[in-house]
């Protein structure tokens, strides 16, 4: 960024604006003003909120290919950042994020019900190899299935549908959270496919923190 120039807090990084230019299919595009800047601060200086931030931008990326629109998933990401950078849990805020973003990937589990009967009353659990959820009466159909928590599976659905702008507060236990982790991981990794190169910093910021001494003990 050259002394005196006037767009530069427009083009930070974790900035929001409208921006004003001209947009060429060929050659260069150039941007002549930047309006209504805000910039996302605590994202910027976190290094824990900066990585969540940019893994949810990673499976942006990852979903829509250059020059695809992205539709409702503008807003979606924009309120994503806003409770990030507000102080709410940045992993369940990315979490809900992996699981409305599955269908963007060709991947669209079942999280209504039991995929054979449809119950929802029963104890379930994640399939794979079925594509969504299985009631406690269809667990040995699948020997391989998760065998995920009923708490961590009602998180699970409701991330499904959860609205972020009706998200106030967000309070989930570190087990139950580290659960989540394990679960969408396995459907990433098995499903879709594809690992943004946030991903595995995350990973190793986990680890680090799981070797940390437990100040409760």
């Amino acid at each position: 960024r050259k002394p005196g120039f006037t767009l530069g807090a427009g083009i930070l990084p974790f900035t929001h604006a409208d921006y004003i230019g001209e947009v060429r299919e060929s050659g260069l595009s150039y941007l002549s003003a930047i309006k209504n800047a805000t910039q996302y601060r605590q994202i910027s200086d976190d290094i824990t909120l900066n990585a969540y931030a940019a893994y949810i931008f990673g499976l942006i990326d990852l979903a829509f290919p250059d020059g695809r629109p992205v539709g409702f998933w503008f807003n979606q990401i924009k309120q994503a950042l806003y409770l990030i950078d507000s102080g709410l849990d940045p992993q369940i805020i990315a979490n809900v994020i992996e699981v409305q973003m599955l269908k963007e990937y060709g991947v669209e589990p079942n999280w209504r019900g039991c995929v054979i009967d449809g119950r929802a009353d029963l104890p379930l659990d994640f399939s794979e190899s079925y594509g969504g959820l299985l009631c406690q009466n269809h667990w040995d159909k699948d020997p391989h299935r998760l065998h995920a928590s009923p708490r961590a599976i009602f998180y699970l659905r409701r991330f499904s549908t959860l609205d972020l702008n009706k998200v106030e507060r967000i309070n989930v236990k570190l087990d139950t959270k580290a659960e989540l982790r394990r679960i969408l991981d396995v459907i990433y990794t098995d499903m879709v496919g594809v690992t943004p190169k946030a991903k595995r910093f995350l990973d190793q910021m986990h680890q680090w923190q799981d070797r940390l001494p437990d100040d409760s003990e």
